[in-house]
């Protein structure tokens, strides 16, 4: 199958964002906040929308358009349709299957890519689709969404360290850097294993594995250097940092406990790496991601920062409510969170339709 025009690519990505909004406002009814009633049913689904249906959706769609192969797109196309039927109210196992048969589609791409190029970067990714799919295969073997978390966290931090392994080729990175990250890499694994046989003691590792990443990308991501730049290059590296700052706490929560199923702190650890640290990645790179998977343009401009400073701030005032019992901060914390996450989406379409005129102009 030949690679898919970027217009007919347009469909997955709606699709993804669908799933975004219905993860949004279901995490907003488990706050307590009035929502539609398809929100509200689906409260209980928040985190497989975000995760396996939305991110599920916009990854394996980036690595279907930088493989080029149509077959590759059958994955958004199934995490993409997944979200939808959880949306819709059908059975969760529809969902589990689709978001199932979605990771193995990403595996097969992933094993292609390596058939091109084995370098460390590709067998991390590699890695994080293969986390992605024991992740909804637990979900499907047990419906047991706390046991199929910790997969899902590393699928999307691992996908986003292998992307960031790769630009480290630039960097004087000393020899042994590089056999620490696959060392990191395997603590995160094996704390996410353990958790099968005892819960506590996995987390415990996985959340130190998190730390280390947090403590190694500082180190030695390339953004300590671009944030000495201008413009879109600066923004995009202080998305980056503020990223690691947040999976550092996240790994730091997680070592008092905050993954623990029912921990007070869950909430905050989750969205300390869910929010904090994924949704930093994406403020910082929609402004390339976007125009390679549907080619517009996103030209930079300084309001890209409001969005992020808002995410910031008000996840913020979120942790801190979770971490002090006070739900009410809390709960507006994750109101604000939403709101960031609009005001992120209109500026990415006033951008496009910027750099639309610009074009038309230029021509």
């Amino acid at each position: 199958m030949a690679d898919l025009r970027p217009a007919a690519r347009v469909p997955l990505l709606v699709l993804g964002m669908l799933s975004l909004v219905g993860g949004v406002l279901a995490g907003l009814a488990r706050l307590d906040w009035s929502m539609p009633p398809v929100a509200a049913a689906a409260a209980g689904w928040h985190g497989a929308l975000m995760i396996s249906a939305f991110l599920g959706t916009v990854i394996s769609l980036e690595r279907a358009v930088a493989l080029g192969r149509g077959w590759a797109y059958l994955a958004p196309a199934a995490a993409g349709i997944g979200g939808i039927a959880l949306l819709a109210g059908a059975p969760p196992l529809l969902t589990q299957v689709l978001t199932v048969a979605a990771a193995s589609i990403l595996v097969a791409a992933s094993a292609q890519v390596l058939r091109r190029l084995v370098a460390p970067f590709t067998v991390i990714l590699a890695i994080g689709a293969l986390c992605w799919l024991i992740g909804n295969a637990v979900w499907l073997a047990g419906g047991a969404l706390h046991l199929a978390v910790p997969w899902w966290l590393a699928f999307l931090v691992l996908t986003i360290a292998g992307e960031r392994l790769e630009l480290t080729r630039f960097l004087p990175t000393p020899a042994g850097a590089q056999r620490l990250f696959f060392a990191i890499v395997g603590v995160i694994l094996a704390g996410a294993t353990v958790t099968f046989r005892e819960e506590e003691a996995g987390l415990m590792l996985f959340a130190a594995g998190l730390l280390a990443l947090a403590l190694w990308l500082l180190r030695y991501d390339i953004a300590r250097r671009n944030a000495q730049q201008q413009g879109l290059v600066r923004f995009i590296a202080l998305c980056l940092l503020s990223g690691y700052a947040w999976l550092l706490l996240a790994g730091l929560l997680g070592l008092a406990g905050g993954f623990l199923p029912g921990h007070p702190w869950r909430d905050a650890t989750l969205h300390a790496v869910g929010l904090g640290f994924v949704f930093s990645m994406i403020f910082g790179h929609a402004p390339i991601i976007f125009p390679a998977v549907v080619r517009v343009r996103i030209p930079y401009h300084p309001a890209f920062y409001l969005p992020l400073i808002l995410l910031h701030v008000s996840l913020a005032l979120r942790i801190f409510g979770s971490l002090d019992g006070q739900f009410g901060l809390r709960s507006h914390g994750g109101l604000i969170n939403a709101v960031a996450l609009l005001i992120f989406i209109a500026t990415m379409l006033t951008s496009v339709l910027r750099g639309g005129r610009d074009t038309t102009g230029a021509t």
